[in-house]
């Protein structure tokens, strides 16, 4: 744990938190001293061992289930964290699938998957948290704000992606829903703002860079000549949760080393 916790005190959930990026994040927040909820819909035991990473290091976790696209447990799971640590401060709405195909046979129930996790859920979860942060009020020992939403969102709210319409269109939907409730909320001195990942390095896009042929490739769209890796978007969401982001609201930070530069014009302008 750092030695100087920007959220020492604070309770924050985690959605989609057993892998990739959620994870980086949740293990981020509790390294700064939040209490963190490892959110997960599937395989248990990866969400247990984030918790014993985060404890193995001095901070506190708890592992719990729930479909973010399902309304009743989203309920569950908020009161769950309620029962543990009393209150919510931070929500990171991290939990995000696809289901990519061509429009002409892409089925009905893939596109409504992709929207119900990405973007659903995203509503489900910010709704019950700003329930809890109009409750309680700024709490001012722990946070100037009443409360802090990060959306997970991708260079996709802004760069078309043909083969993936429905994932796009979540990611563009997460956009707009963003900046609409952060006009909404910041009377209330409730902070909503995204992040928005390039290419990291994950599971969810191993196609993308598992073999030298693929990262190659993948490279001529980032500038700056790497892949992003998960911490990377870890110490983005710290800041944005803490203090220190206090006049940041209803936008949107890229972490994708260049690529929303569009790097195929800067040799063909």
């Amino acid at each position: 744990m750092n030695s100087n916790p920007r959220l020492k005190g604070q309770s924050a959930l985690v959605t989609g938190a057993n892998s990739g990026i959620g994870l980086a994040v949740a293990i981020a927040l509790a390294n700064d001293g939040a209490n963190v909820v490892v959110n997960y819909v599937s395989h248990p035991e990866v969400a247990d061992d984030v918790v014993k990473q985060i404890e193995k290091h001095g901070g506190n976790a708890i592992a719990l289930k729930a479909d973010v696209s399902k309304e009743d447990e989203v309920h569950a799971m908020f009161q769950q964290m309620y029962d543990k640590y009393g209150t919510i401060d931070i929500l990171v709405n991290n939990a995000g699938i696809q289901k990519d195909s061509p429009i002409e046979s892409m089925s009905l129930a893939d596109w409504q998957l992709v929207i119900n996790v990405n973007l659903t859920g995203q509503f489900l979860c910010t709704r019950e948290a700003v329930k809890e942060f109009l409750r309680r009020g700024i709490v001012q020992e722990r946070s100037c704000a009443a409360g802090k939403i990060i959306c997970m969102s991708s260079v996709h709210e802004v760069i078309p992606w043909a083969g993936h319409a429905n994932y796009a269109a979540s990611k563009g939907g997460i956009n707009m829903m963003m900046k609409s409730l952060a006009q909404e909320l910041a009377p209330k001195k409730i902070r909503v703002n995204s992040i928005g990942p390039g290419a990291i390095q994950t599971p969810i896009n191993k196609p993308a860079w598992d073999t030298p042929e693929a990262l190659n490739k993948l490279l001529t769209l980032i500038p700056y000549g790497r892949i992003g890796q998960p911490e990377d978007i870890g110490k983005v969401a710290v800041w944005l949760a803490s203090d220190e982001s206090d006049y940041v609201t209803g936008t949107t930070i890229f972490a994708d080393g260049g690529m929303l530069l569009y790097p195929g014009f800067s040799t063909n302008g």
